[in-house]
């Protein structure tokens, strides 16, 4: 077990942007955007007036059209070399690809796709609701690959929030907090989802860890041991007056903790929350250019290349960023027209 004086590695504030992750993770954004009504075309009831269509993460009036011009998301676009892990906490998401796939979820769900050698996808957000708002709010992390499986083929896979994991304790004063694993459970004996076959974290001895973990005030809860050999990362997503290992952690700020300690958390007046990333890392050079992620320049010119070429299967779609119809139903239909629905 580490020294307590060293289970503290770095404590650091947390940007409106990307958030700094560590390896096997290239990358973790939080997006919550306070969504208006809907126009009955999926877009804002509100105007645009004022906003950098097409590129829009100003966060006006509590919300961004990002990359999309009618609705808002992100329109087709590439990815190779590494994984995508969305989580969808509230809202709606729309996935369409080049492979021909589709899904629609939120609410909870998790979508899990492997670009390996080559994928596009346009990830939308539809604006569902024309009498009220519309909340968005996920996680995206990037997740990165091994070089033999740099080129594995694509695969995506959902998790219905009906089987993932959401366990809750209590601590001696009846305090309660709740731990929801989307990779690696909490508790050995808990069912969840298989990450895909290609994944770092298809193999336990990777011990790729991603929980929300969600604290009463004044609950007081332990974080259990790992490996040495992982890279730990806990982000305060909401909350204040919180302690981690003896330290105060200012609201929306990321410590950097040693792996293979206990480490004890307690929690001030209000209700907190944690993203908790970790695992062992691969530990490769890496080589990122925008949506590709290689190991050396080589690959990478290889990458825009077979792009320009192939377009990675082409975009079979009607529009870039196509949008699921207006019924809040969620759905996964995979390219051979294999179709899967939440469990009743």
């Amino acid at each position: 077990m580490a020294p307590a004086q060293d289970v503290v590695l770095e404590i650091l504030p947390l940007p409106n942007g990307p958030w700094p992750t560590l390896d096997p993770f290239l990358f973790c954004v939080h997006h919550f955007d306070r969504y208006p009504a809907g126009n009955g075309s999926f877009g804002p009831k509100t105007g645009l007036a004022g906003r950098s269509i097409g590129q829009d993460f100003s966060g006006k009036d509590g919300w961004s059209m990002y990359q999309g011009d009618q609705v808002p998301g992100f329109p087709q676009h590439p990815h190779r070399g590494f994984e995508t892990v969305t989580v969808a906490r509230h809202g709606y998401i729309d996935h369409s690809d080049s492979l021909g796939a589709a899904a629609r979820f939120g609410e909870g769900d998790l979508q899990w796709m492997t670009a390996g050698a080559g994928v596009v996808h346009s990830e939308m957000f539809p604006l569902l609701n024309e009498a009220s708002g519309n909340p968005i709010e996920l996680f995206q992390l990037w997740l990165n690959l091994p070089a033999r499986d740099k080129m594995a083929a694509p695969h995506f896979a959902m998790f219905w929030s009906e089987a993932i994991p959401a366990v809750t304790e209590h601590d001696l004063d009846g305090r309660a907090i709740t731990v929801t694993s989307y990779a690696r459970p909490y508790r050995a004996a808990d069912e969840m989802p298989a990450p895909p076959p290609a994944s770092w974290a298809a193999d336990p001895a990777n011990q790729v860890t991603i929980w929300t973990i969600r604290m009463a005030p004044g609950a007081r809860w332990t974080l259990p041991a790992t490996s040495a050999d992982c890279n730990r990362t806990l982000y305060l997503i909401g909350g204040d007056g919180v302690a981690v290992a003896g330290r105060q952690l200012p609201p929306r700020h990321a410590i950097v903790l040693t792996a293979d300690a206990d480490i004890a958390i307690g929690n001030g007046e209000s209700e907190c929350e944690f993203l908790l990333l970790e695992g062992v890392p691969i530990g490769e050079p890496i080589e990122q250019y925008g949506p590709f992620v290689m190991n050396d320049k080589a690959g990478m010119q290889q990458a825009f290349q077979d792009y320009q070429r192939t377009q990675f299967g082409g975009w079979p779609w009607l529009s870039n960023g196509p949008v699921h119809g207006a019924e809040p139903e969620r759905f996964a239909r995979w390219p051979d027209g294999d179709q899967q629905r939440p469990p009743s």
